[in-house]
């Protein structure tokens, strides 16, 4: 699990079964078998190098994601380590598992931040995005400042630190990225789906209900 804080960026490159992630500086110290986010992606370290790390993706990820594309061109990725029980929460919860991509629409530098347009790849995504919603950007926590009405195209106003700090800086207008939907947003929708019932099922809300729920 993860919190879409960027901890620090690194150099992607692919190797025979994976890739390896270079240049990593101030990031904490790894451990064999440790989970880090690279772009958004969930990956565990399967060796450790001087100045990086090594791991091994699976084809599903790489057909999912950014990563092969990413890797052959040698770019830039965002890195976070696993969160802590201790940690503090200062993102959102991000689970690391992409939902898809989204393509760059716009990119428009405004007084105090950067405004930065996106659209899912496949729509059907949209039902996840509201205003204020929660949204990782290759792995960035953003907040959604407003969308379309189908949520399928939505904008991000981003502050200078984050803009600065991550690859967010190189985005281009055409670039794909990484987007995972608010991981809360899924398990409701999931949990809703199992447990609504026709009308006539739903037990009526009176008295007797609420006293054998321990609300009398």
């Amino acid at each position: 699990m993860f919190t879409g804080l960027v901890q620090a960026v690194g150099r992607l490159r692919r190797h025979a079964n994976g890739v390896t992630i270079e240049g990593v500086g101030g990031l904490d110290p790894l451990a064999l078998g440790d989970s880090v986010a690279v772009d958004g992606v969930c990956l565990t370290v399967s060796a450790l190098m001087e100045d990086g790390f090594r791991a091994d993706v699976s084809e599903e990820t790489l057909r999912r994601s950014t990563l092969a594309a990413k890797a052959a061109a040698g770019a830039v990725v965002n890195l976070e380590p696993a969160l802590r029980l201790s940690d503090r929460l200062g993102g959102h919860l991000v689970s690391g598992h992409v939902d898809g991509l989204g393509e760059v629409l716009a990119i428009t530098q405004e007084a105090g931040s950067w405004r930065l347009e996106l659209a899912w790849a496949d729509p059907a995504y949209g039902r996840y995005v509201c205003d204020k919603a929660s949204v990782a950007v290759d792995g960035i926590s953003l907040t959604v400042a407003g969308s379309d009405p189908a949520g399928e195209r939505f904008w991000i106003a981003v502050i200078p630190h984050t803009w600065g700090s991550t690859t967010l800086t190189g985005r281009q207008v055409g670039d794909r990225v990484n987007l995972e939907a608010d991981l809360l947003a899924k398990y409701t929708e999931r949990l809703l789906q199992h447990t609504q019932q026709p009308p006539s099922a739903q037990p009526p809300l009176d008295r007797a209900w609420l006293a054998e729920h321990g609300w009398g």
